[in-house]
């Protein structure tokens, strides 16, 4: 599980940074990527790195603002010459997002390769779930619905212990992918064994938990709870609180502290304004680490895998 980073302005592109676009890789998990938020020319972003477009198999609107969605017509449109013939795409968000999407294309004359199914949020609840992981939301603070997304991966299964399982007399084969699956195998001298008494403990599923634009609120304490990563918005620096809440945004300081107490193991701070470049970016990054010491400013093209 991997994020990557193609937009991280707020409000209008700048010459350092398109506006918000982030990517979930679940590469190795399920072939897949999931999208959250796509700004005006998110599709010219893919262009700058190798991600595929046809990968792209969830796309996640936090708001209707224009630097959250203006990129869908242009994005949707292009996955169909990318490989994403016959790859269906469900787009998650705010009332409003099936109509604008449905309007661009209508408008355009665009037709493409494969199915779009939409899913229009409420106040909150889960948008997805299957055996492997779930994704909840809840509307944060903003001048229009704006929602933060918890994508919460199921446990897994412990690894299996090969050398307990070799002082066992288990043989290469078969049974040992029995055992690693926690069945119950015999041996050829008439032995039972156990496959839990064979596997360590289950891994903790991973958390990540990504916020559109948002005031400091508690459902965003609350959504992020024990989080291995929060990716919050930091529009503005630490000592502009009351410049943030009169632009229903928040500063780098906020985010920190939504992040500590939530008990988040790391803070990725997006959606930043264009007066903050160079230096200023790193004072902003500064202002949060006095709070909470794992926060990190992101830049367009950052990846980071989540440990």
């Amino acid at each position: 599980m991997e994020l990557t980073f193609l937009g991280t302005g707020a409000g209008v592109p700048s010459k350092a940074r398109n506006v918000s676009c982030t990517l979930l890789k679940l590469l190795d998990e399920r072939n897949e990527m999931w999208m959250f938020d796509c700004g005006e020319g998110s599709q010219q972003q893919f262009l700058k790195t190798t991600l595929k477009p046809r990968k792209v198999t969830k796309i996640f609107i936090s708001h209707v603002h224009g630097d959250h969605m203006y990129g869908l017509p242009g994005f949707l449109s292009s996955r169909s010459f990318q490989g994403g013939e016959n790859v269906p795409l469900t787009i998650y968000g705010p009332k409003g997002v099936k109509k604008y999407v449905q309007t661009s294309l209508g408008i355009s004359k665009t037709r493409l390769t494969y199915p779009i199914y939409y899913q229009e949020l409420d106040q909150s609840g889960i948008a997805f779930k299957d055996q492997q992981f779930t994704v909840k939301y809840a509307t944060l603070d903003h001048i229009v619905p704006s929602y933060g997304f918890r994508v919460e991966e199921a446990d897994s299964a412990g690894e299996l212990l090969i050398d307990k399982a070799r002082e066992a007399g288990v043989p290469n084969g078969p049974l040992l992918g029995q055992l690693k699956a926690g069945l119950t195998i015999q041996l050829e001298d008439g032995r039972e064994l156990q496959g839990k008494d064979f596997l360590g403990p289950d891994k903790r599923g991973k958390i990540v938990s990504i916020y559109g634009d948002t005031r400091y609120c508690q459902a965003g304490i609350d959504l992020a709870q024990n989080a291995d990563v929060l990716v919050h918005e930091a529009t503005f620096e630490a000592g502009e609180e009351k410049m943030a809440h009169d632009y229903y945004h928040s500063t780098a300081s906020q985010a920190a502290m939504v992040a500590k107490k939530a008990g988040a193991k790391q803070l990725y701070l997006t959606h930043i304004s264009a007066r903050y470049v160079g230096a200023m970016a790193k004072e902003l990054q500064k202002g949060a680490e006095k709070i909470f010491p794992a926060s990190q400013v992101v830049k367009d093209f950052d990846s980071y895998a989540i440990k």
